[in-house]
């Protein structure tokens, strides 16, 4: 069975990350859908593992404490591997700025090990997560994935023909993740105030769940060197604050150092290598000398290419979220 054909069946998966918000997600979805031989989280925090086992039951499970830092450590854990998610990172925008090197640390460096611990333990698939923020970054964090993302694209020349293949999924906020504004709201609408960095202010808005899904599906579909991209829909910070306060008073407070009024997916300088799909975008490699299979068609879909002055922008976006939809998603 080769790479590009590989079930999640029977298959030995490492999430890196793995007790995180997304990390969780997936984890349930392959043990409820599939039967992988092994599934085994990879993370730094013994405690989120300890209470991720009692959450979790499933006799495919592996848990392994380690950080993508350590490269020794990535080349133990990937012993006898075929799939990996990677979906470890320091997230947060005002850390990074702060603590520049311990981003770098993580999301450059800790992606090169993965790589590299990948193409020596002849891992098949890896799929790596992204963010809009990599897009036309401004901040550290947003740089850092665009880095990241680079270095796994590149990681199909470092594996050669036949080696290792390396995909990312890129997508924007999600709803229900540890990260994102909604806990923030709900603690703050219990003042009557809640605080707005900028009216106009749009963001890309998908379920948890339904980012979970997509990387599964991606799995699936992936040749090696592609970024896909979701379509989903774009949500206003005001219709968000009044979906979890509606009673709440909104205040603004200005737009935070690092942070975009608006958020891209993708670019017009991507316009020329994406192709489109009934739901999703891909992001064929610009530069590609391995097995890549240069075809427009996924799963029986023949894609378009884009205009060449096309760009997926939060605010431009065709689809939108209003409150009540917001309300029902968080609800």
């Amino acid at each position: 069975m080769t790479s590009k054909n590989m079930s999640l069946d029977g298959a030995a998966i490492l999430v890196t990350g793995g007790t995180g918000s997304f990390g969780q997600a997936f984890i349930q979805k392959i043990i409820s859908s599939h039967k992988p031989a092994r599934l085994v989280i990879y993370s730094r925090d013994e405690l989120k593992q300890f209470e991720m086992q009692q959450k979790f039951s499933a006799p495919s499970l592996r848990y392994f404490i380690g950080d993508v830092r350590d490269g020794e450590r990535l080349n133990r854990a990937l012993t006898g591997i075929d799939i990996v998610v990677h979906a470890a990172a320091l997230k947060q925008v005002p850390a990074a700025e702060y603590n520049p090197i311990e981003c770098i640390k993580t999301n450059v460096i800790g992606a090169e090990n993965v790589i590299n611990a990948c193409i020596d333990r002849k891992v098949k698939k890896v799929i790596a997560l992204s963010t809009d923020k990599a897009v036309n970054p401004v901040n550290l964090y947003g740089a850092s994935k665009l880095c990241s993302d680079k270095l796994f694209i590149a990681g199909n020349h470092l594996a050669g023909l036949n080696g290792a293949r390396f995909s990312v999924v890129r997508y924007g906020n999600v709803i229900g993740s540890r990260g994102s504004v909604v806990p923030f709201f709900k603690e703050r609408a219990k003042s009557g105030k809640l605080p707005i960095t900028d009216p106009a202010m749009t963001r890309f808005w998908i379920k948890l769940d339904d980012g979970a899904s997509f990387v599964q599906r991606c799995i699936e579909l992936m040749r090696g060197g592609e970024i896909f991209i979701p379509k989903i829909p774009s949500m206003r910070i005001t219709d968000l604050a009044s979906a979890i306060g509606p009673d709440c008073k909104q205040e603004t407070t200005g737009i935070r150092p690092g942070e975009k009024l608006h958020e891209l997916l993708l670019t017009r300088d991507d316009a020329r290598h994406t192709l489109e799909y009934k739901d999703f975008y891909v992001i064929q490699p610009s530069i590609h000398m391995w097995d890549y299979e240069n075809s427009t068609t996924y799963a029986g879909e023949v894609g378009r290419l884009v205009p060449p002055d096309f760009e997926y922008a939060s605010n431009s976006n065709p689809q939108w979220l209003g409150s009540e939809q917001l309300k029902s998603a968080i609800e």
